[in-house]
């Protein structure tokens, strides 16, 4: 019972490290807001720049996803066992302090695959701790599913997937959106009843263009054609190296008379900063900054809209190529991105649990053929030899 105990909890642990490591991984600079939002809760803000907390939740991302599968394949079964139960001592006060205090509305443990409320995730980090102290104390009971001679290749090929998947999610775009704004999301059918309640996630999406006051969130929304949208919560800290190609977009935009707008939390003076370094011609609007840190983990990002859909999304590092005179109904680019999250899925699974799945065969074949060299051979009856060894009575 006690090996059937530690390992139903060994299994537990390592589901919720995985998945809570990976969401992570997929969407570092979601995680990087959440910091942010503890530090600010904690009134420590100001004291880590950018850089630091971007590091913390790459970091934070590779150390659950990396524990949580050394703790499925009980590799360095006593050491990992002991930082696990290390990070529940730490959060499980942190989330009751979250759930005393709701300095947050949610922790972000999950990411934005799952959100749970703060006393959610204590009682969640409850259950954890148990099982953490379960198999702290008793480490050896885990079986192993790789023999120890092969667990470098699960300790290194785990970290470089999951430092990879965060560092290509940093310079183009979350492999998997889980936010309201994801592509195929139509803005008019949820903005346009963000009458019943404030909880909807488009109740504060609104576009007001600072030149003229206007409001045109609306006239964006219905517009029936294709609408770009060029996205940075502070212009002041917007990356700038690819303006020329933002450019080039907004002067297609304006030959085939595609409306082109650059939503903003940032005042003046951080779009006059903006206009005098890139040269930027294109109307401003005025947009909530919590809305475009949700919209597009870029900054900036632009997107592309049909009929008030999402249709594209691109990262300042993905910028389309535009430098043709067909319209946007011609290109691919004017077609909804295909690209779903079933297939998204189905290669990361490929690159990550087909690799270590055959080396769990390889290994558990191996160890059987050598426990079969090893097993000793029957003893041969004593009669029986001297039978054999005696032609003449054989004849």
């Amino acid at each position: 019972m006690k090996k059937v105990c530690v390992n139903i909890c060994r299994l537990l642990l390592a589901v919720v490290l995985i998945f809570s490591g990976f969401v992570k991984a997929v969407d570092p600079m979601g995680t990087q807001y959440k910091i942010n939002d503890y530090l600010t809760a904690m009134h420590l803000g100001q004291m880590l720049p950018d850089i630091a907390s971007m590091a913390m939740a790459v970091a934070l991302a590779a150390l659950e996803f990396s524990l949580g599968v050394f703790m499925l394949f009980a590799i360095q079964r006593r050491l990992t066992s002991r930082l696990v139960l290390i990070i529940m001592l730490v959060m499980t006060p942190l989330t009751l302090w979250l759930a005393l205090a709701n300095p947050i509305h949610d922790c972000g443990c999950f990411g934005d695959a799952v959100v749970l409320t703060n006393w959610q995730t204590f009682w969640k980090n409850v259950v954890l701790l148990a099982a953490a102290v379960i198999v702290a104390l008793w480490p050896k009971q885990m079986f192993r599913f790789v023999s120890e001679s092969n667990q470098w290749i699960v300790i290194n090929y785990t970290v470089l997937f999951v430092l990879a998947i965060a560092g290509w999610s940093l310079y183009d775009l979350p492999q998997l959106d889980f936010r309201p704004y994801k592509v195929g999301t139509d803005l008019r059918d949820g903005w346009q009843r963000t009458w019943e309640g404030e909880d909807l996630p488009y109740a504060d999406l609104f576009l007001e263009r600072t030149d003229t006051g206007e409001d045109v969130t609306e006239a964006v929304l219905t517009d029936e054609g294709y609408t770009f949208l060029l996205v940075s919560p502070h212009l002041e800290q917007a990356n700038d190296a690819h303006f020329d190609q933002l450019n080039e977009i907004y002067e297609y935009s304006e030959g085939f008379h595609y409306p082109f707008y650059c939503l903003t939390a940032s005042g003046p003076n951080g779009i006059n900063r903006w206009q005098e370094m890139t040269g930027a011609e294109y109307p401003f609007c005025q947009t909530d900054e919590i809305v475009l840190k949700t919209i597009i983990r870029s900054n900036p990002g632009l997107l592309l809209l049909k009929d008030g859909v999402i249709i594209r999304k691109w990262s300042h590092n993905r910028l389309p190529s535009v430098q043709t005179s067909e319209p946007l109904d011609r290109l691919s680019i004017g077609q909804q991105d295909d690209d779903s999250v079933t297939r998204r899925i189905a290669r990361l699974l490929l690159w990550f649990v087909l690799p270590l799945a055959l080396l769990v065969v390889a290994d558990r074949t191996w160890a059987w053929t050598r426990w079969l060299r090893r097993r000793p051979k029957k003893a041969i009856p004593q009669e029986a030899s001297n039978h054999n060894n005696n032609p003449q009575q054989n004849n």
